[in-house]
């Protein structure tokens, strides 16, 4: 995936509430915002970015695109991201959570056939503090530093940075890999970025209790990688015995009574440990923890 300082990015659904909010924030972080696209709104402009209604439109006005931001109803998702698909965008950030999961069966589908990277849905989306930021961040909460973030854990993900960045540890890059139960990018994908990464020194892993991809994470940080990892489960104390996501998984899940089947707290944690990583017991155990660990002596 390409998240430079010159990437050209799309916005999909630019018209939704979000978009007046995020775009000049996008802005603000140096991102390279070139077009949006919004039905019914083309011809008009939104701090001074040309809307189109089509991403056909878009492209044959403006140019190839590296990356669409797609900030549609989660209805409209999966007719937003093949039309960017058939337009030739290879890099998709969705936004949007609570995407039918039948929809997203489809679209990954498609974007194995056609290589298309997908990040999310649910996704908070991707930074690099200082140079480059897509999606719903708060830049306040980010400073340029040595600490990798890979997040499932929505908005806690700018609190834990705002921590890390008042202890004076900045991040390298962050991404969040969406709250949605089907989602794109993986744990193993990003961990792999950051472990080749050489402004990364350090990786927090910021997972959700009763979840596969967690227990996936740690057996493959395990095998693969070197640098020190910091994990912290959001949620790991609360009573209710179910699946965790965000708020609309939650609720929807104690209306239904769903029971989960992904592996216990204790089975993440045990994986976690036997896998040599930190667990951070609180959110605010999690600067300390890095502290120690990058002044190691192999690692000095």
């Amino acid at each position: 995936m390409k998240w430079q300082a010159d990437s050209k990015v799309l916005i999909q659904g630019v018209h939704h509430p979000q978009g007046a909010v995020y775009v000049q924030q996008m802005q603000a972080c140096g991102t390279h915002l070139i077009a949006g696209v919004s039905a019914g709104h083309g011809g008009e402009t939104l701090v001074d970015i040309p809307i189109f209604d089509l991403v056909e439109e878009a492209i044959k006005a403006v140019g190839p695109m590296d990356l669409s931001l797609i900030l549609n109803p989660p209805y409209r998702v999966l007719d937003a991201a093949l039309e960017a698909i058939a337009a030739g965008i290879r890099q998709l950030v969705i936004v949007s959570g609570g995407v039918p999961p039948l929809d997203m069966v489809q679209l990954l589908r498609r974007a194995q056939a056609t290589q298309t990277f997908i990040l999310g849905s649910g996704s908070q989306g991707i930074m690099v503090p200082g140079e480059f930021a897509v999606g719903t961040f708060d830049p306040h909460c980010y400073t340029p530093g040595p600490v990798g973030i890979i997040s499932r854990c929505d908005r806690l993900t700018d609190d834990i940075a705002g921590q890390l960045t008042q202890a004076g540890l900045g991040q390298s890059l962050v991404v969040s890999l969406g709250t949605d139960g089907l989602t794109g990018s993986d744990f193993e994908q990003w961990l792999q970025v950051l472990e080749e990464d050489e402004k990364t020194q350090a990786i927090v892993l910021l997972g959700q209790p009763n979840s596969h991809e967690e227990t996936e994470a740690a057996n493959y940080i395990a095998s693969t990688i070197e640098k020190p990892v910091v994990a912290y489960l959001a949620g790991r104390y609360a009573k209710l015995d179910k699946h965790f996501g965000n708020s609309l998984t939650i609720i929807a899940n104690q209306l239904s009574h769903h029971l989960p089947t992904g592996p216990s707290v204790a089975q993440t944690i045990a994986a976690f440990e036997t896998a040599t990583i930190t667990v951070a017991q609180h959110p605010w155990d999690i600067a300390g923890h890095l502290e120690t660990l990058l002044t190691q002596p192999d690692l000095a």
